[in-house]
Parts: C-alpha cells; structure tokens; sequence
C-alpha cells in the first residue's frame, strides 16, 4: 500500500489507508518517547542526543533520525496526511492522491491527484500561520498553478479544528486547517 522514501511518492486512496500511515505516525513517536522516558543521564546530553544523535526515527520510514528532525517530519507528515483524507472527501474522483510532503518532495506540489490537473494542495506545520510567511508563499506559488482546485492545508495550534478558513483565501486558493 504505502511507498515512502525520500524520493518517492505516498500514494493515498482511501481514508483507511490515511488511517493507517498515521497510525505509523504515532507508533513512531510512541518509540521516540520511549527512549527518552528512558534517558538516564544529564539534562544537556539528553538535549544534545535529542539534537544530533541518531536516536529519533522518521515518521513512516523505519531509519534513524535526531529527534529534532522526527518532531519536524512527524507533523509534516501528519498535515500531509490529514490533509489527504479532507481532499477524499471533497473530491472523490481525484482517483486518490500523491503525497510528497518536505523539502525533498519529488512532485511540483506536496499533494496532487492521481487524475492529472484536478487537485493540487501546499501544507505545513507551524507556530504560526505568519511563520516565515508560509502562507503567503504557498498562497503564491499556487495562483501560478493550472489545476482545477488548488488548496493550503496548514496545521497551527491557534486553529483547533478542521475547517476552511475563508479569510486567508486568494487567488481561487482555497484554505483549510487541519488537525487530530
């Protein structure tokens, strides 16, 4: 069902299968959480491992990563899957989608339909949704795109629900917040 790797596409065609590789998600938090409820020695080294040792895991992907970078991946992915399940639902003949969240993304969006030019969707995770103007990046970056309904999926702990929100909208892009 799933294909995950840096350079490869996540191929999502039902909420089950969403359902699933958030279940990855948080059994691979479940194992970070584990080796620090675990850590025994002094607090800076416990933040310096948390940094810069090995011993975080990535979200779907069973290979190490810094801690620091698994919190980053985990809610990449989190978004990018949660976002996933609100497109099957407002566009079922999208045929399901490909999901390349993160900076190594090997499509030209973080989520795009399988029926070519339908869907096309931008996500992040962040503080705020001012963070490092990434809303009004994504914002951009789709005005500029040809598919038939282009979307923003952010998660940000302001927006406790998952909705459309809207007053951020341009463009024809449409917003939505996403959370679990």
């Amino acid at each position: 069902m799933k294909t995950v790797s840096r350079s490869s596409l996540i191929i999502i065609r039902s909420t089950t299968e969403a359902d699933l590789l958030l279940d990855e998600v948080r059994a691979s938090a479940a194992r970070a959480h584990n080796w620090i409820a675990s850590f025994s020695g002094e607090p800076l080294e416990l933040f310096k491992q948390m940094k810069f040792g090995p011993v975080g895991f990535h979200p779907l992907d069973d290979r190490p990563l810094n801690i620091v970078e698994q919190i980053n991946q985990t809610w990449t992915f989190a978004t990018a899957l949660l976002a996933a399940k609100q497109l099957l639902a407002l566009h079922p003949e999208a045929g399901g989608y490909a999901l390349a969240p993160g900076a190594h993304a090997s499509q030209d969006l973080d989520i795009m339909s399988i029926e070519p030019d339908l869907v096309g969707a931008e996500i992040f995770a962040a503080v705020s949704v001012n963070s490092n103007r990434k809303l009004q990046k994504d914002l951009a970056k789709l005005a500029l795109r040809g598919e038939l309904n282009r979307y923003v999926f952010f998660m940000v702990p302001k927006f406790e629900r998952t909705e459309r929100l809207e007053q951020f909208e341009q463009h024809g892009v449409k917003v939505w917040s996403v959370t679990l």
